[in-house]
């Protein structure tokens, strides 16, 4: 009844209210122009009605964009909207301006200098706007425009860069000022190296100065790398250098970890000496400082800085020529390690020294091809060890005057001269001079056992009674022995002499004079016998002069005996067991980085580093050991070795994962010498460890695999079959790897091998329960066959093609003959096979599969032979048995009582190709 009364009080037409429809309003806006309806919303009151106008600017410019007079009509809107006084209008104009400009800059013919005279003034002024979000808008757009190079370097320069500098003035608003120089640093990369150092470069200068806000030292500090990299290295160490060392001593340790962050950056722009003499130092401080975060921050940047002293002569890295062999190339390599002067404290570790006391000096090879076991991957002794010889160098000058000999072929340079006698001095030099041990790194000669040797020249067994009394000239081996005795330690004293306030290496050196004193000949005689018995260890025209010559006597044995002992320690592997704390810290001396530097890296492993500086320290220092080994060089190693094998053994499945990540890097910087012996211990750990650290080892396996020695490399046959195990079976991503790893490994094996350890572990995959896994293994085997059958003889393919049919192409379960059906398709399509070969071998059983029982087998069959075998012109051109058989199986296929079948054998079939939908038909898809 209410209802009845309430339509009867409506009734009269006076009280009929009419409620336009939102129709009414879309008929209205057809009927208006593009620049009609732009005007109606742009005067609406109602802001989002504006903020839809700014967000449909760009649809009006299309619209109009035939008519040049319409598009300068937006934009002249365009710039009246940019007056709005609502802040989100403003900000939503601003998202606006990169795509107008990109559109503006693709139809420059129409509309010229649109961006110019219309976009980019808003821009700019935006910069300096009142509203937080504008500003960061039009940064941004800024910086959007100037990496799509949509500004003009004349706007760049008139229009934009002064009004930042503008901004950056002392009377500035500090947040505009803060953002402002933001921009100039981020501009920097993008404007170049002319207008950087022009119009951004002093006013940066100034505010690293800016004693009443940290924020802006703070950016300037952050941003101070990249403008290094863009201004380059003279104005870098001219202007920007003294601003930096201010800001690295900032009373605000944000500042100072911001410098700490970019220190490596700001390296690369300087020359080696400031990096070394000023940087270093400077660095040392910030590793140091008070503030737990600094610290943090410059030990995550001390792996990055020590890799910016890295130099080619010194880290033994070239390239090798493809068509050589890579012991013919490991051979140029350490030839040409040694012509281009690498450092001259190189030296080879004791363990590689021999250890057989019987080896004459005969066996000392000098010439130039090298020794194979004495090469650039060698590591170096440090100057201070008393182990090996030292480098001499106590006179520059010589050095320097000797440099262009160093460039004939058949000369060696020599970094000081022996004093000679006149007669020595008058004489002429030799035509070519024989190398210097030395500097070809050579390995101190191993102790001589003087009554073996003896014996074997004169027959007799001597004592040192017998030697006393024994003539210089009664037996030429005898004198021969001797001279390279006292060769040794002249080479020993010699090398030594640079060292003599080290009071161990000053004892060392009175230990090697007595015992030379002793066994004192005539020098000339000794030059002589060399030249002609053994010139392969003369050193030329060298001569010292002692006021006794005499025969050798028992003291004299005994002294050189013992001089030798204390020379040649006994530890192998380059272990400090038996080394005192202060031969420990020699060892691992060097001179391609400030040994401060290193030694800072080396601490980075103490356990207290992770509770004082960062519980993550040791992983930054695994990240960044690859950098610091190609620094140092191969012949460093030793240096690093300990820390490396602490690394390998933390705690922190983190740090181990790491490592794993980079041994295969590791190994192509210290070669295969180092690698054998210290990289593939830590790397056969790391195959037993977590999945989470056997994943990085396993995507690098075919890396590390082909730097070993075929031996070496056969024995991880045995292991391979252990990565199909893992800790969670649903990691089916492992085994993914690992099948494609297995790709790889193929070119490193013997076909016997192969098919021995590879093709079981293959065929194991193709039965996995992932489909993705599978995918790849069949690939794998394609490969494989591929590999097998062109071996001489191929023997191993037949059976490998046996073994498949037997295994899957009459598998009781259809997804093992689905597999077969997938193998097939991928010889055909990759040619693994030759047609005719895969014809014989492997249609007949293809073919059979078209009377399968499961629908599946026979769709997937359908699809080998219409879209991939019939494809290939041996079957398209050759009317053989094999053809026809193939064209019956079609035809049978084509009147399957499953629908599927049907479709997919015939003649022109709507679907995609095989490898597209086989995900599809996979027996799992999980």
């Amino acid at each position: 009844m209410s209802l009845i009364v309430g339509v009867d009080d409506c009734s009269s037409e006076s009280d009929v209210i009419v409620v336009p429809s939102a129709l009414d309003f879309v008929s209205q806006d057809d009927m208006l122009t593009p620049l009609g309806r732009l005007d109606k919303y742009a005067a609406s009151e109602n802001v989002f009605n504006r903020q839809m106008v700014a967000r449909s600017l760009l649809d009006t410019l299309r619209e109009v964009c035939d008519d040049e007079r319409d598009c300068i009509a937006v934009l002249e809107r365009i710039s009246r909207l940019a007056d709005d006084s609502e802040p989100t209008v403003r900000a939503e104009l601003m998202e606006q301006v990169p795509h107008i400009a990109l559109f503006c800059q693709e139809n420059r013919p129409a509309i010229p200098y649109a961006f110019s005279k219309y976009l980019l003034p808003i821009v700019v002024r935006y910069l300096a706007d009142q509203n937080n979000q504008v500003r960061k808008t039009s940064q941004a757009a800024l910086l959007a425009l100037l990496e799509q190079e949509l500004i003009e370097r004349f706007d760049v320069e008139t229009k934009v860069c002064p009004v930042l500098v503008e901004l950056t003035a002392p009377d500035s608003n500090d947040d505009v000022k803060t953002e402002a120089v933001a921009i100039m640093c981020k501009m920097a990369p993008m404007v170049g190296k002319d207008i950087t150092e022009r119009l951004i470069l002093p006013r940066f200068c100034e505010m690293c100065c800016d004693c009443r806000m940290f924020h802006v030292r703070k950016v300037c500090a952050a941003n101070f790398g990249d403008i290094c990299s863009v201004v380059g290295q003279q104005a870098t160490e001219e202007m920007l250098l003294p601003r930096f060392f201010q800001l690295c001593s900032d009373n605000v340790w944000g500042v100072r970890k911001a410098c700490a962050e970019c220190f490596m950056a700001v390296s690369c722009a300087t020359c080696q000496e400031i990096r070394r003499t000023k940087l270093s130092a400077l660095f040392i401080n910030l590793i140091s400082d008070p503030s737990r975060w600094v610290r943090q921050a410059a030990f995550q940047s001390l792996g990055p800085f020590i890799s910016t002293f890295a130099n080619p002569s010194s880290s033994g890295q070239y390239f090798k020529e493809e068509n050589k062999s890579s012991e013919d190339t490991s051979v140029e390599d350490k030839n040409r390690t040694r012509d281009e002067e690498v450092p001259e404290d190189a030296q080879i570790r004791p363990e590689d020294v021999p250890a057989d006391p019987t080896v004459s000096n005969s066996s000392v090879k000098l010439e130039g091809a090298p020794d194979p076991d004495i090469g650039a991957e060698s590591p170096r002794k440090p100057p201070g060890d008393s182990s090996l010889p030292c480098p001499l160098s106590s006179e520059p000058h010589q050095e320097a005057a000797s440099n262009e000999d160093d460039k004939k072929p058949g000369t060696c340079r020599s970094a000081s001269r022996l004093e000679v006698g006149s007669s020595a001095q008058d004489s002429a030099p030799l035509d070519q001079e024989l190398y210097n041990s030395f500097h070809f790194w050579r390995t101190p000669l191993p102790e001589i056992d003087l009554d073996v040797e003896l014996e074997q020249g004169s027959g007799n067994k001597l004592g040192p009674e017998g030697l006393e009394g024994m003539p210089e000239a009664t037996s030429p081996a005898s004198a021969n022995i001797t001279m390279a005795t006292r060769k040794e330690l002249e080479e020993m004293i010699e090398n030594l002499e640079p060292h003599i306030d080290d009071p161990d290496v000053k004892a060392q050196v009175d230990v090697l004079a007595a015992a030379l004193r002793a066994s004192s000949l005539d020098a000339c005689d000794e030059v002589s016998e060399a030249t002609r018995r053994a010139p392969q260890d003369e050193l030329p025209g060298c001569r010292l002069d002692h006021g006794t010559s005499g025969p050798l006597t028992s003291e004299a044995v005994e002294n050189m005996e013992s001089a030798l002992r204390y020379i040649h320690d006994d530890s192998d592997s380059g272990t400090s067991g038996g080394f005192s704390p202060d031969e420990e810290r020699r060892a691992k001396v060097q001179d391609v980085v400030p040994q401060a530097l290193l030694d800072q890296y080396l601490s980075m492993t103490d356990p207290s580093r992770a509770q004082t500086v960062d519980t993550e320290i040791a992983k930054h220092c695994a990240y960044s050991l690859p950098g610091v080994a190609l620094t140092l060089g191969r012949q460093n190693w030793h240096c690093l070795r300990e820390t490396y094998e602490t690394l390998a053994s933390d705690m922190q499945w983190k740090v181990r994962r790491t490592l794993a990540f980079s041994i295969h890097e590791l190994a192509v910087i210290l070669g295969d010498q180092l690698t054998a012996a210290d990289l593939v211990p830590i790397f056969n750990g790391f195959l037993k460890d977590l999945d989470e650290v056997r994943i990085g080892v396993l995507k690098h396996l075919h890396d590390f695999l082909k730097l070993l020695h075929i031996d070496k490399r056969r024995e991880y046959l045995y292991q391979l079959q252990e990565f199909l195990v893992t800790d969670n079976s649903r990691n089916w991503r492992f085994r993914a790897e690992l099948a494609e790893q297995l790709i790889l490994l193929l070119e490193l094996y013997s076909p016997r091998d192969i098919y021995d350890y590879l093709r079981p572990i293959a065929l194991n995959l193709c039965a996995d329960k992932v489909s993705s896994v599978r995918w790849i293994s069949y690939k794998l085997v394609g490969e494989m066959v591929r590999k097998l059958h062109r071996a001489a003889p191929p023997t191993f393919g037949v059976d490998l093609i046996r073994e498949l049919v037997e295994s899957f192409g009459r598998c009781p379960r259809w997804s093992g003959r689905q597999a077969f059906v997938f193998v097939c398709q991928t010889v055909i399509e990759d040619e693994c096979l030759p047609m005719d070969q895969f014809a014989v071998h492997l249609m007949p059983h293809l073919l059979t599969l078209a009377n399968d029982r499961v629908p599946n087998v026979r769709v997937l069959l359908a699809k080998t032979l219409r879209q991939t075998l019939l494809e290939k012109e041996y079957f398209l051109t050759s009317a053989s048995c094999h053809q026809e058989a193939v064209e019956q199986t079609i035809m049978a296929l084509q009147m399957d009582r499953d629908s599927d079948v049907k479709y997919f054998a015939s003649i022109h079939p709507a679907s995609t190709k095989i490898s597209e939908d086989a995900m599809s038909t996979a027996s799992s898809t999980y």
